[in-house]
């Protein structure tokens, strides 16, 4: 399945969601690649479109390995590799301290993107969860995990137009309900599912959720 663009991608996985039409739901994009597929499925479903912004905790020295992540939320979730918190004998000084630098950071981000709107409240609501695709999952566990361990949502749903096979069965672990339209046994990378898989640019994140926004508001 070749995807035309992430706007493309996104209808198809709002077809596959309709059910949620009736059910209040929000729509949370993994910035950047993830907000013009939420951005169509949102409108679809006719629901509030926000970011879900996950910052990696590095490990000393190695910022690339992640030693946790913080994922967005009021307040915001630490989910923790244990693994390597013990291997590397991490300290709860140095944890706090990147995870103080990383929380401000999410935060820049949010400000950023959102122009100082508050975060749509997700107590008891159902929550899709989208990005434009998946490679390794790091990043998407991360989110789901701390999605489920703040106990806001109702109900988590996973969209996402493409990922590995095995990825794929481990995410469907982490939420109560997965749309994943194509899942090749041959997985290279996400961009190579679409026809056209440009760089994302702050410009447009801002203008979909603007627009996302707008259209909540004005009750269309």
């Amino acid at each position: 399945m070749i995807f035309h663009d992430r706007a493309d991608a996104g209808a198809r996985l709002a077809a596959r969601l309709r059910h949620l039409r009736g059910a209040d739901p929000v729509v949370l994009a993994l910035p950047r690649g993830g907000v013009p597929v939420a951005a169509a499925i949102a409108e679809a479903l006719d629901a509030p479109l926000d970011l879900l912004l996950v910052r990696k905790i590095g490990a000393p020295g190695m910022p690339e390995l992640a030693a946790g992540a913080l994922v967005d939320g009021t307040p915001p979730s630490i989910v923790l590799n244990e693994e390597i918190l013990r291997r590397l004998r991490i300290t709860d000084a140095y944890l706090e301290a990147e995870t103080a630098r990383q929380r401000a950071e999410l935060e820049r981000r949010r400000a950023a993107y959102l122009r100082g709107r508050a975060p749509v409240p997700l107590t008891g609501r159902t929550v899709v969860v989208v990005d434009d695709g998946v490679a390794t999952g790091a990043t998407m566990r991360a989110a789901l995990r701390g999605l489920a361990e703040a106990g806001a949502a109702r109900r988590i749903v996973l969209a996402v137009p493409v990922a590995p096979p095995e990825v794929a069965e481990a995410l469907r672990r982490l939420c109560d309900e997965a749309v994943i339209l194509e899942t090749p046994p041959d997985f290279q990378a996400v961009g190579l599912h679409y026809g056209r898989f440009d760089q994302t640019g702050d410009e447009e994140v801002t203008t979909l959720l603007d627009r996302a926004a707008a259209r909540i508001a004005g009750g269309r």
